[in-house]
This record gives structure tokens, sequence and C-alpha cells, in this order.
């Protein structure tokens, strides 16, 4: 392979609070290739979304936040660029679908307005042509009569309908990298159906890099070609989709897919539920942070922290056991032979 279209090296992205700088995400890696749909999996307070913003640098770096590593594009570090030159990635080379288009979008402006102000923005049309391109690319996204919905305001809408303009947006001009976090989350499974089958399409049609922030197991193994597993800020499994569903290796994600509902599944036995909480991050544990929760942790990983390690192919994980635990699991789940 050749260069990766975005290549993340050891992020870290810290904020100032009342109670200390915490760090959000904490010494992250992984790359997107071109073309392909990277999915980042992990319960909420894992840091998914931090990462996203991170790659964007929208958080308030004056007052707020600050950043360590590197986040290259195409080989060009955006941590090194100015606030100008970040403002002609965002929404151009690299741009992002928020989970809540009802608060993504402005409500004193027409849908219309604020697609053909991205598009002016960033490329040399007039405002005719800009109003023309934003019909064509509600028609490209499935909303139907675009001509008349284009001067519609967004609380005249549908939630689906929003999340589909929202998508339109981000494809305005045409973006490298499409960052969606969690963008089917408020929808119905309908229309849920619909964005996922929309966001494929493109991204054939386009070759449009896509980095899928999700919970759901289900939407990843359908959507994306590799998958990054985050806990409390760190990458803690990384691997092809396949290889994940087929043989996961760390605890986390071993309770990640026992949570899954089964379709042909008994109906009167309960979901498996992870015991715990994420950790808050004022309150990180000393070794492995996910030891409080793991079935599987002992000394070791209350006082050592593991490093990310390379299993086999691209599968990657962070744990002290985990092919112990394979083994034991193994020989559990092994067949007698007659």
């Amino acid at each position: 392979m050749g260069q990766p279209l975005l290549e993340i090296n050891n992020l870290q992205t810290h904020f100032n609070t009342e109670r200390g700088r915490v760090t959000a995400v904490d010494g992250i890696s992984f790359s997107v290739e071109k073309g392909e749909i990277l999915g980042v999996v992990g319960e909420s307070g894992c840091g998914k979304s931090v990462t996203a913003q991170s790659i964007l640098r929208l958080f308030d770096e004056k007052y707020t936040a600050s950043y360590d590593g590197e986040i290259k594009l195409q080989g060009e570090d955006l941590l090194k660029l100015s606030k100008a030159n970040m403002e002609k990635i965002r929404g151009n080379e690299v741009s992002m679908i928020f989970q809540d288009p009802l608060s993504s979008l402005n409500p004193v402006f027409t849908i219309g307005f604020q697609l053909t102000e991205t598009i002016r923005i960033h490329q040399k049309h007039t405002k005719q042509e800009a109003y023309q391109m934003a019909i064509e690319l509600l028609r490209m996204t499935g909303i139907p009569s675009p001509e008349k919905r284009i001067d519609e305001y967004p609380h005249q809408l549908s939630g689906g309908m929003r999340q589909r303009v929202m998508i339109a947006m981000a494809l305005a001009c045409k973006p490298k990298l499409l960052i969606a976090d969690e963008p089917t989350t408020a929808l119905d499974v309908t229309i849920q159906a619909q964005i996922l089958d929309l966001i494929l399409e493109l991204n054939e049609e386009l070759g449009m890099a896509v980095v899928f922030i999700t919970h759901d197991l289900g939407v990843v193994a359908e959507i994306c070609t590799r998958v990054v597993v985050m806990y409390l800020g760190q990458v803690v499994e990384e691997a092809n989709v396949e290889d994940l569903f087929t043989n996961p290796l760390h605890p986390y994600t071993k309770g990640l897919m026992k949570s899954i509902p089964q379709i042909e599944g008994n109906r009167s036995e309960k979901l498996n539920v992870i015991g715990g909480t994420v950790p808050a991050l004022t309150d990180i544990p000393k070794g492995c942070r996910f030891a409080t929760r793991c079935e599987y942790a002992n000394d070791l990983c209350k006082e050592k922290a593991p490093d990310l390690q390379l299993h086999e192919g691209h599968h990657k994980v962070r744990c002290w056991h985990y092919a112990d635990i394979a083994r034991k699991e193994a020989v559990e789940h092994a067949i007698p032979t007659s």
C-alpha cells in the first residue's frame, strides 16, 4: 500500500477543566486508506467523538484544548497548520456528519442558504450556481422535491431529511474523507438503513474514505472494512472486520460482542452486560484501563499498563493475557470426539 489518506500517530487531546488538566484521547494511532470505511466503536465516554473532532481541530485551542502527536492528511500534519489553513481543510477535504442534525443546522436560515454558504466558502461559484448545486446535492441524497425543500427551514423537515441535509452539506465539496459520528442514532430503523445505504453508495461512487463512529456492531459488520475498538481514550483492539468478529481478542471487545442480541437466541435470556461503567477521566486506573471491569484481571493488570501489540497480520490488541484467554476459551468450547 502507498501512503494512507489519514495517519494518526500517538494523538493526545487534553482539556483544561475546573479539576485540572485531563487527557480525553491518550496516545491513539491508526490510519485510514483511500476509499475504505473504518469503524470506530466503544461505549459512551471512550473518546470516539473527541477523536473525530480532534482530527478537524474543532476544540477551542486558545483556552480549553491542546493536542500532541500527529494527524497527517496525505502526509501533511494538520496540527502544524495555521487557523486559516485549517479552515480550508474543514468541509473541503475533510467533512463531518454530527449525531444530532437539528442542533447542527442553524434554525434561522433555510437549508438552501446553509448549503450554498458551504459551497461558496470553499469553491468559486456564483450564488445561482451554488443554489443549483445545492438542489442537486439534495436530490443525490434522496430528498424528494428538492426544488421545494431547499427553501424550507430545519424544523420543517423530518429527522431523516435533516440528516440527509447534513450529509449533502458534508459532501458539498466532494471531500476525500468523511467522518460520520453516529449519524443514525436518533433515527428510526427504516431511515437508519436508508442512511447507511446512502453512505455506502457515496463511498463507492466518489471513492471517499469514511470514518464511521458508532455503538452498533451490527452496522460495523455490514459496512466497514476495518475496526478500531476504543476504551477510555485508548485503542484496545484493531483488526479487519472479519478477524474481529470471528476472533475478538480483548476482553472488552468480547464483552461488546456478547451484548449483541441474537435473532435465534432464547428470548427469555438476558443480554450480557459488561459490569461497571467507564471511569471518569479524573479517575483513570493505574494499570490496564479496563482492569476494574475485567474478569481476567490480576495484579499485573492493575499495576502496569499493556502496550498495543501485534497479534497476527494486522490484528492488534492491548491486553496482557489475550493469548491465555484465547487458549482457555478454545478448551472450553472444544467439541469432544466420540
